[in-house]
């Protein structure tokens, strides 16, 4: 099986960072003509059963978060999001050597994105979120096609899930699963495992398993990635770390870095609309415990030719009906038709140009509202409509 390219996702934490915020970017990379949008989901209280993409699940006794979501049209689940509580979770394809039976990704279960919203709605804190999707994993397993029209498009996953304090990455294959915790620094991910000996948490009698699957002889020391790997994008993996390495050296990196490593273009981490495999979507948060966390969306392909749009969480927020897809078979949504467009036609560099001063516009004016929200000299009803607000600025700038 030759392995799409796809999906890079990076965390940064203090003291590496600007204000001693966490920061947590991911491209979402996915089949061409796909599109994603970005949903508001209010929390609260479900009906007792949930119907996920493929198959239906108990849902959550207690309230369930309120979520920001950038997801595939088609499909119930998210590569990547926030909630309420300051947690954002974003997920990777890996294809590992555990393929049969509770292992085979082709059969329907949860999908990898279906778990990551999961996550989003049960999890309050980043290792409460693990423990959700952890739980769920090994109850309902995980599988089924991963794309609306391309049955062979399947895997196992990878997460990183992130919130004010720490961060976790979670590495699956079938049922089996190893958790590392990251409190400082920076980690990113690829499209491979890289859990090797530091294991923090990891499923039930996972060397046990190991061991009758002949992938572990016993008395090595453990390796996750050694035991489950069937390959990935090294190469990828190897440059998102070089980028953080470098955006990191002065330990002031904020929202901005992140934005411009997820679209390097030389890395390949960010890919143009003609690529197999484009970026279809991408997030930037920056997570804060003293002040309004900010979460940045593009909603439209490519970062690199994108706006990204603050979103902030607050009692009466609103996002805009235009990142929306509607029930019709393109599901192309009012902004991704408009960019679309416009990003075929010859008068897209003056656009990029004003994309640009407009994204430094509403970062300085978001930055602005959240130090006066921290010093009490502001309301958070001021932050209520910041992405609709520029979800309709960009859609006036193409029409």
């Amino acid at each position: 099986m030759q392995f799409p390219r796809s999906c890079d996702t990076f965390v940064v934490l203090p003291p590496l960072t600007k204000n001693g915020v966490v920061i947590f970017g991911k491209n979402s990379d996915r089949p061409q003509n796909e599109v994603q949008e970005v949903v508001y989901i209010k929390g609260g209280s479900r009906e007792p059963k949930l119907k996920c993409t493929y198959i239906t699940i108990d849902e959550s006794p207690n309230p369930v978060n309120t979520v920001i979501l950038s997801k595939p049209a088609w499909m119930w689940g998210a590569e990547m999001g926030a909630n309420d509580r300051n947690v954002v979770i974003g997920n990777e394809a890996v294809w590992t050597n555990n393929n049969e039976g509770e292992g085979d990704p082709r059969q329907k279960r949860l999908l990898g994105m279906d778990l990551v919203r999961l996550g989003l709605e049960r999890g309050n804190t980043a290792e409460e979120a693990l423990d959700v999707v952890t739980s769920l994993l090994e109850k309902y397993g995980q599988g089924g096609p991963c794309s609306e029209n391309d049955d062979s498009h399947f895997y196992h996953n990878s997460f990183l899930i992130a919130d004010t304090k720490e961060a976790w990455v979670l590495e699956t294959s079938g049922k089996q699963w190893a958790a590392e915790r990251i409190e400082s620094g920076y980690r990113n991910i690829s499209n491979g495992l890289t859990i090797t000996t530091k294991i923090h948490k990891k499923s039930a009698g996972l060397q046990e398993k190991s061991k009758s699957l002949g992938l572990w002889d016993g008395q090595s020391e453990f390796n996750f990635t050694r035991c489950f790997s069937s390959g990935g994008d090294e190469v990828r993996q190897q440059e998102g770390e070089k980028l953080l390495k470098q955006a990191t050296s002065e330990a002031m990196f904020d929202v901005r870095d992140m934005f411009n490593i997820l679209r390097h273009k030389e890395s390949h981490i960010c890919r143009s609309c003609d690529d197999t495999f484009p970026t279809q979507g991408s997030q930037v948060s920056s997570l804060s415990a003293t002040s309004p966390s900010v979460h940045w969306f593009t909603a439209t392909p490519d970062p690199s030719i994108s706006f990204f749009k603050p979103f902030v969480f607050t009692p009466n927020a609103k996002t805009s009906d235009y990142t929306v897809s509607p029930k019709e078979l393109k599901r192309e949504h009012h902004l991704y038709k408009l960019h679309s467009k416009n990003y075929s036609s010859a008068k897209n560099d003056e656009v990029l140009k004003m994309l640009c001063d407009m994204e430094k516009h509403w970062h300085a004016k978001t930055e602005k509202l959240t130090r006066k929200i921290e010093s009490d000299q502001s309301s958070l009803a001021e932050l209520d409509i910041l992405m609709k607000e520029c979800v309709e600025n960009e859609i006036r700038l193409y029409e």
